[in-house]
């Protein structure tokens, strides 16, 4: 059965997701990049990119397992593009060139509607404007029986959270400590919620923590 799932989002110690100040130069926010750093290395992320060689291990493992096997993405609006606002033209399509590395329909949440962009790949971005709700309810007839990816940014995994409508959570705990940005359990008790850790695993870069809904 189709599972909604959150998976290789990196974390740092006290609990940032993201770094401040996101921008077109920093999309991951200034600091950002220390989160993902267990990511970079690895032989899943040199392909990604065209590049050969890279690390495998632990940390590789897991990037090529969570980057496989879905049938849907959804994600927030900054994690598609640094736009603020309505569109105002059809120029921008992403932060990953003309080939993102989702090879499936994804779907972008966001206030303001947009006609669908079809880039080389498999990847369709579709843009949502009626809520968290809707863009699952789309994302799972897109997928089938495969699983759904919730891929950030912190804001949209909390919505998630928060409706219980996430079913398995994968953090990569980062030994960092940003100080500031955007914190990715504000507000949320997950206990109460539901959730519980179902195991940890301690990688090269990263100890990989796993959380599951009740």
């Amino acid at each position: 059965m189709s599972k909604v799932v959150v998976q290789s989002i990196g974390v740092s110690l006290d609990g940032f997701a993201a770094g401040p100040d996101q921008s077109l130069e920093h999309p991951l926010g200034t600091t950002g990049p220390e989160l993902m750093e267990w990511f970079f290395p690895t032989r899943t992320f040199q392909a990604m990119h065209g590049g050969v060689g890279g690390e495998t291990g632990i940390d590789d493992g897991f990037a090529a397992e969570n980057m496989s096997g879905k049938g849907a993405w959804i994600l927030g609006r900054n994690m598609f593009g640094p736009i603020r606002g309505p569109w105002s033209d059809d120029e921008w399509k992403g932060w990953w060139g003309d080939e993102p590395p989702y090879s499936v329909p994804t779907f972008i949440l966001t206030h303001y509607p947009r006609e669908p962009v079809v880039m080389e790949g498999g990847t369709t971005f579709y843009f949502v404007t009626d809520g968290v709700e809707s863009a699952l309810e789309q994302a799972r007839e897109a997928a089938g029986d495969k699983d759904i990816r919730i891929g950030g940014g912190p804001s949209t995994i909390r919505q998630y959270l928060q409706a219980g409508l996430v079913d398995e959570m994968h953090l990569a705990l980062r030994p960092v400590l940003l100080g500031q940005g955007e914190p990715l359990f504000a507000g949320l008790d997950l206990r109460q919620l539901g959730y519980q850790v179902d195991r940890m695993v301690p990688g090269e870069r990263a100890v990989h923590m796993f959380v599951k809904r009740n």
